[in-house]
């Protein structure tokens, strides 16, 4: 692997995501089946049949075969920021080639389990993974380290996203590639913050940041990147979300007002992809 820059302190982890990804173990919630934590990519699933525990695994892996397919990790050196169990690291390895793979998370419990649940991959020879603790604000990795850079479904949690922006330009190579999968209220949106507050806990609690997804496209366009393009993959996630949601929650509980803020057009899933300039 390529050297990183001195050792870091540990970072400042906001406590609602201290909670949430440390003792309440958000991977083990039986909504999060098979260890992936995201809302997932249905369109390969059949909405109209009863879903299955492996048709929601199967939304969860598409989710990040389409990130990996925008960003095109197949023999290059790439990191995923905010990689929780390490779960999709593994996939890109299995299906995408990346001659190296860094999965790099803020909570160490998270690290923890990654590590565990990957001890296989660890241990191979010559080693192709491995996982580091840092901020997506302040990378403990090196200038131009890599090839591409992903990010799934945690894009919401950064409080700055500035900071991310530059520290992704920074450890990218002139020429790589960024792609960012999360989601945003929906620009033009009249009082998102509040109204979505409203709806969900997560917002209310402070779990998740109520922010347009130009706010991600300006900073990196600022950062250095060109080719900025911010693409909407909500009915593809919220429709199978809520189905999905609805075998574990009743309609009127909290967790179903995803797909109400989507309706109501303040919320939507995007895809977020650009590259670094030269």
């Amino acid at each position: 692997m390529s050297g990183t820059p001195a050792e870091q302190p540990a970072p400042v982890v906001r406590p609602e995501v201290w909670e949430t990804y440390g003792p309440a173990d958000l991977s083990a919630v039986p909504v999060f089946a098979g260890g992936f934590i995201n809302f997932g990519f249905w369109q390969a699933v059949d909405l109209e049949q009863p879903l299955s525990q492996r048709d929601r695994i199967r939304s969860e892996q598409d989710l990040y075969r389409h990130v990996l397919d925008a960003v095109g990790p197949a023999g290059a050196r790439a990191v995923e920021i905010g990689c929780g169990l390490g779960l999709g690291c593994a996939l890109a390895l299995e299906e995408y080639a990346p001659t190296e793979m860094t999965g790099v998370d803020i909570h160490p419990q998270q690290l923890r389990r990654a590590r565990e649940a990957n001890s296989h991959l660890l241990e191979a020879r010559p080693p192709r993974l491995r996982f580091v603790l840092g901020a997506a604000e302040g990378l403990p990795l090196g200038d131009a380290e890599f090839d591409c850079l992903y990010s799934v479904e945690a894009a919401q949690h950064f409080p700055d996203l500035p900071a991310f922006a530059r520290e992704a330009a920074r450890v990218l190579r002139p020429g790589g590639r960024v792609a960012v999968a999360s989601f945003f209220s929906v620009e033009g949106a009249p009082a998102p913050a509040e109204r979505l507050a409203g709806l969900l806990d997560s917002f209310a609690s402070g779990l998740d940041i109520a922010r347009p997804v130009s706010r991600l496209a300006e900073a990196l366009a600022d950062a250095g990147f060109a080719d900025v393009r911010t693409t909407s993959i909500g009915p593809q996630v919220w429709p199978g979300w809520d189905r999905w949601l609805a075998r574990l929650w009743a309609p009127g509980t909290w967790p179903r007002n995803f797909l109400a803020a989507w309706e109501q057009r303040i919320l939507d899933y995007y895809l977020v992809t650009a590259t670094r300039r030269p």
